[in-house]
């Protein structure tokens, strides 16, 4: 299990290097890595001037001058030397070897860390990071996906929301506040008679309350007052009546797409619904939907014997499988390209600097005047020999064409990946369909649990 959290740096990058790269925390410095800059104080002048490259050529450049994002794990779940190679695998298909960083593992808490510091702008088409809601989403995604990749847990989707490392584990241990009153609410619900004898019970159970707009309650030992509404959708004074009542939440209803065949019914989620009259007939009728439309696709795909329809599942996962490998190989060339020019590109602006310094008498002024140019340039230097070793370098124009070739192959593969996982996702919920049909397998709910996970997991 994996929790992230992302922050802004918008003063100094040198003091937050300085914290992520202490020798103490990172056992001796050797839980230390980087992409496209020195694992070291000098990445800061590699990102300055990344984002000087990027002013000179037009772009926007952000007040954000780089964004520090945490990856913290489970207690005892990993060791230090998985922890940072989740990390680097994080970083990578994150920043898309676009950006660079300094990844550091800290193994000085309780709990083992990752740090990553990135340029707030890449330097390759010099765009500024977005940070966002959505995009939050979506990189705590990649995390947990890489972390059951790795047999590591991952935080419940309901407990995936805004939730920091410390108040998941408090949480987790039942030490949390607004845990310990999620579970107190729950269980004088069960047995409150009406809304009174709710808070009858919530007094018993040592609770203070405190009504007005909100309802609040406060725990002995408890420092503030907690809004009930603050703890979840279903702890509102008004969710709190219906749930009284036994009345099951208002939900929104979505549109279903009609050209999507529906997953399977859930026949228990909802017991109040079960015990109306017509929850029977509603089944029956819903099934029935189901099997036409389950044999409208096998007889489409010409899928009229199980054991083709197991083929056929087996081979989309097969594809989809491939087509990620694929999508590896292609992005960790994309990276080794990407380096090579912006380093070729470092190299050639600033060799004439560093002609001028080799030619000069008193080099410790001259340095002083032009440390940072030095530094970015020494650093590019370094890099390409340990690249690319005695070898020619190769020109930017040959790797601009790659760039531009691995770019076009990268797209086809993103649309064809999307494509298969759409297909897997059909074709295991006609097969579940089947499964539930013939009365074979696991349960219905089961069968939908596990193509949740494994779509989740693709």
């Amino acid at each position: 299990m994996a929790v992230t959290k992302i922050k802004p740096i918008r003063g100094t990058v040198n003091k937050a290097l300085a914290y992520i790269l202490n020798r103490d925390k990172t056992d001796g410095e050797i839980l230390i890595g980087s992409f496209g800059c020195a694992a070291s104080d000098a990445a800061a002048q590699e990102f300055a001037w990344t984002r000087t490259i990027a002013e000179q050529q037009g772009a926007q450049i952000p007040t954000v001058i780089a964004r520090h994002l945490i990856q913290s794990f489970d207690v005892g779940e990993v060791s230090p030397e998985l922890a940072h190679e989740i990390g680097k695998q994080f970083a990578d298909e994150w920043l898309k070897g676009k950006y660079e960083y300094v990844l550091a593992t800290h193994i000085d808490k309780g709990h083992v860390h990752n740090h990553i510091i990135f340029n707030a702008v890449n330097f390759v088409d010099h765009h500024a990071y977005r940070s966002n809601k959505r995009t939050y989403r979506e990189l705590r995604e990649v995390s947990d996906r890489l972390c059951k990749e790795n047999g590591l847990s991952v935080i419940p989707p309901s407990q995936n929301k805004g939730m920091d490392y410390k108040e998941y584990s408090e949480a987790k241990n039942g030490t949390s506040w607004k845990q310990k009153l999620k579970l107190t609410i729950d269980r004088c619900i069960i047995t409150a008679k009406d809304y009174d004898d709710f808070l009858r019970l919530m007094q018993e159970a040592k609770y203070e309350i405190k009504t007005g707009t909100y309802i609040s309650f406060r725990a002995e030992g408890q420092e503030r007052f907690t809004r009930s509404k603050t703890i979840g959708e279903n702890y509102s004074e008004e969710r709190i009546k219906e749930r009284i009542q036994g009345r099951n939440p208002r939900r929104k209803k979505m549109q279903p797409n009609r050209k999507d065949i529906s997953l399977l019914i859930d026949i228990e989620n909802s017991i109040k619904a079960q015990e109306s009259k017509g929850y029977e007939h509603w089944a029956k009728t819903k099934n029935l939907n189901e099997y036409s439309k389950t044999w409208a696709y096998l007889f489409e795909n010409n899928l009229l014997v199980y054991a083709d329809l197991e083929a056929k599942v087996a081979d989309v996962h097969q594809s989809h499988s491939r087509t990620g490998s694929e999508l590896k190989r292609v992005e960790s060339e994309m990276r080794k390209v990407n380096l090579l020019i912006k380093h070729i590109s470092n190299y050639q602006r600033l060799k004439p600097v560093f002609d001028q310094y080799s030619a000069v008498k008193d080099k410790a002024k001259f340095r002083q005047k032009n440390e940072a140019n030095l530094i970015v340039f020494e650093s590019s230097r370094n890099t390409l020999k340990a690249m690319q070793g005695d070898a020619k370098l190769p020109s930017l124009k040959s790797l601009q064409t790659e760039q531009q070739r691995l770019t076009d192959e990268q797209v086809k593969l993103y649309d064809e990946r999307a494509r298969l996982k759409k297909q897997a996702k059909q074709i295991d919920t006609i097969k579940a369909n089947v499964d539930r049909f013939l009365g074979l397998g696991k349960d219905a709910t089961e069968q939908e649990q596990q193509i949740k996970k494994d779509n989740d997991r693709a």
